[in-house]
């Protein structure tokens, strides 16, 4: 996530703070000054915050590891203000697994605030926690409580919050996953449009909550959504087949006159008939502003994105895509360059079978560039 600095490692897997942390941490600070609390309260009241995080990065971990179970890999943990995102490699498509790994982070909670009670109650401090609540109180019981309301909220039905996840997956072992996505995304919204109105009477960061719910609910779905009409459609169904390589030595001024020439806008490099990198246009003009007219294509490419095999299904490519961050492919079979596929074509293609299906006509893999 782009403005996050890394500040950890765990388990191969990456812990970032977004720059926005430190709004928290500044609005901690100032409503303890505002109040007249003492250096020591503030700097009490700072750690209680970055104990809290230290919880949320353990849910998160909760989520990461039940997902590696499965042979799902974490890209990385991020801490905003909000809380943390743990962001998969992609989402379990078994619902019992997508149970197992959303109840993972909130299950992480109660371990930790009975682990916690257990500590409250040796050092006899139960009689001060019956009396603690979420600002005020001995620390540890504090932190109990917060434990505790942590795996509450994140049960709630608000997708794609946890249990907003438990829902979908509950749902998806009785319905189609398309619609079981739909249903858990329209009830997430409206989570997210109660959490927008409560708002202004309790917790403002509940506002950012609401965003956060209803902005994720309606891009999972779309991307679900996608996923469904992708799946069980050759690559060749959907890649571009007219178009013009670029070889390692030719220079920035050749690329911009095909560039201007055609409709082409992303490039694959060949050496001795093999595909070795891309350069699409965006790289082209970043190299352009930093390294001029004289650069060869061999020091702007990208060597990063791989080839896909043409019979492949586009669901698992564009999957691939976004992982990568590439936003072209070159196409190959049987080791031949016959064609390139970018998140253009894919919605092209979309687009095109989606009208054919108002009409009655057409089906996956009618429409195309198959060779």
């Amino acid at each position: 996530m782009r403005g996050s600095w890394k500040i950890g490692q765990l388990f191969g897997i990456g812990v970032y703070l977004h720059w926005t942390f430190a709004v928290l941490i500044a609005w901690v600070v100032a409503a303890h000054y505002v109040q007249g609390d003492r250096f020591a309260d503030m700097l009490q009241g700072v750690f209680f915050v970055l104990a809290i995080f230290a919880c949320i990065v353990a849910h998160e971990f909760g989520h990461a590891l039940a997902a590696r179970r499965y042979g799902i890999e974490t890209e990385d943990i991020t801490l905003l203000p909000i809380g943390g995102v743990a962001r998969l490699a992609r989402m379990p498509e078994e619902p019992w697994h997508e149970l197992v790994v959303a109840l993972a982070g909130p299950a992480v909670n109660l371990v930790i605030a009975a682990a916690l009670a257990l500590v409250v109650s040796v050092e006899g401090g139960l009689t001060d926690s019956a009396t603690a609540d979420l600002v005020q109180g001995d620390f540890l019981a504090r932190l109990m409580l917060v434990n505790l309301a942590l795996a509450a909220f994140n049960l709630l039905p608000a997708f794609p919050m946890d249990g907003g996840r438990v829902l979908r997956a509950l749902l998806a072992t009785r319905m189609d996953y398309v619609r079981a996505t739909g249903i858990a995304a329209t009830i997430g919204q409206g989570m997210a449009i109660v959490f927008g109105i409560l708002a202004p009477f309790g917790n403002l960061f509940l506002l950012f909550i609401a965003l956060f719910v209803y902005l994720g609910a309606q891009q999972e779905a779309h991307l679900v959504q996608v996923r469904s009409l992708l799946r069980g459609v050759p690559v060749r169904a959907a890649m571009m087949t007219r178009f013009r390589t670029l070889t390692e030595e030719d220079r920035l001024p050749t690329v911009i006159d095909e560039l201007l020439a055609g409709y082409q806008q992303d490039f694959p490099v060949v050496a001795r008939d093999q595909v070795v990198g891309v350069l699409t246009r965006n790289d082209l003009l970043t190299a352009l502003a930093q390294r001029g007219h004289d650069a060869r294509v061999a020091d702007v490419m990208r060597r990063v994105c791989t080839v896909v095999e043409d019979g492949e299904m586009l669901d698992r490519t564009f999957q691939r895509m976004r992982e990568a961050d590439c936003p072209v492919l070159p196409v190959v079979r049987h080791g031949q360059l016959i064609g390139l596929l970018n998140l253009e074509n894919v919605g092209e293609w979309m687009m095109i079978q989606s009208a054919l299906r108002q009409q009655g006509v057409g089906g996956p893999g009618m429409v195309g560039g198959a060779v």
